[in-house]
């Protein structure tokens, strides 16, 4: 009995019993590949649509951007050939500078090569996925927020950009130029769309953001007067006075290189003051831009010359005496007063000045 429990409860049968895996016949699989053949016959032709389509689009996308990047590289070539063929001339050197012109179409040129490549790949991209049956209205509203997103953090950066662009497409101004920013002034030797680089008076190069320029005074367009003041003595022959002048503009209207600095004749426009010990003569000329103070030099230089062989007397600074000398300075010490003795607590004066100090009581 005891044996019989033992065995049975060595054995310990599995209740549940494992189901068998029933063999995979030849026509089970003949019936999944008819399947699949099947799927694959009802779908090649709208993946082949998609697909060449796809293809189309970026062919068509490539194409068109290299005809429209060449036609605006043409475009920039020709510009800059107009250029070098004023080149050396008077009007070249005035209104075609090769540098400014050709750092202009440059930056032009890559401007509308990236709007160009970003409009065309941008809606090659949007095409591609319209194919796809993909909804592209939530996908243009994140980009439309992420847009905004950057413009708020980079603010600065585009305004830069901005004002460059159109700074350069109006020409306002361009490599050497003469030009007050504002914030700072000189000429200019490079124009960026974000930055202008100019060199100032003492040599040192100023980096002002477009962004931050607020009004912009062009020295060089269009063009430059010259005026002289001449100072003379108050009882110098008025006539012969212009008589003079008007023959070193004369001249000067003659001689190279000034003949084709000088956009008219040396004026004499009159008296500017008149004083006791002086009378102011000035004198006027309209120049190319950028050239009014070299020919004012000039002038000045002339004038002088002109004056000292006429027997005509300059003056200024200092008043003329009535015999026509001219006065001197006054001594700047005159008015001071001398040093006094009392000044030094040791002197014998400041001695003998000081009060007695009383003898001490000796009564205590």
């Amino acid at each position: 009995m005891f044996l019989s429990v033992l065995s049975a409860a060595g054995t310990d049968p599995d209740p549940t019993p494992t189901p068998t895996r029933e063999p995979v016949t030849l026509d089970d699989a003949q019936e999944s590949a008819t399947n699949a053949a099947s799927w694959v016959e009802e779908n090649w032709s709208t993946w082949l649509a998609i697909g060449l389509r796809i293809l189309l689009i970026v062919v068509i996308a490539m194409v068109l951007r290299v005809i429209v990047r060449r036609a605006i590289t043409k475009l920039i070539e020709r510009m800059n050939r107009t250029a070098q063929a004023v080149d050396g001339t008077a009007l070249g050197g005035l209104l075609v500078n090769v540098e400014r012109r050709r750092q202009r179409s440059h930056a032009i040129g890559s401007v509308l090569r990236s709007v160009a490549s970003f409009l065309i790949l941008g809606t090659a991209a949007l095409m591609i996925l319209g194919t796809f049956q993909i909804n592209l209205a939530p996908l243009l509203a994140s980009a439309g927020v992420a847009g905004v997103a950057i413009g708020f953090g980079a603010r600065n950066l585009v305004t830069d950009f901005l004002s460059g662009v159109f700074m350069i497409l109006e020409d306002q101004y361009g490599v050497g130029d003469s030009i007050d920013a504002g914030v700072a002034s000189g000429e200019v030797i490079e124009v960026g769309l974000r930055v202008t680089k100019l060199r100032g008076d003492d040599g040192e190069i100023w980096y002002v953001r477009n962004g931050e320029v607020k009004r912009i005074g062009n020295l060089s367009q269009g063009w430059s007067t010259a005026g002289v003041d001449v100072t003379v003595r108050p009882d110098e022959d008025l006539d012969k006075i212009k008589r003079v002048l008007g023959e070193v503009g004369e001249r000067l209207g003659k001689d190279e290189p000034w003949n084709e600095q000088l956009w008219g004749p040396v004026e004499v426009l009159g008296l500017d003051s008149v004083l006791l010990d002086q009378m102011v003569v000035r004198v006027s000329a309209k120049t190319m831009p950028g050239k009014s103070l070299g020919v004012e030099r000039e002038l000045r230089w002339r004038i002088k010359r002109a004056f000292d062989a006429e027997g005509i007397r300059l003056v200024g600074g200092l008043p003329m005496l009535p015999d026509g000398g001219v006065a001197q300075a006054p001594d700047p010490t005159a008015g001071m007063a001398a040093p006094s003795a009392y000044a030094s607590s040791t002197s014998p004066q400041s001695l003998a000045a000081s009060p007695i100090t009383p003898p001490p009581n000796l009564s205590k």
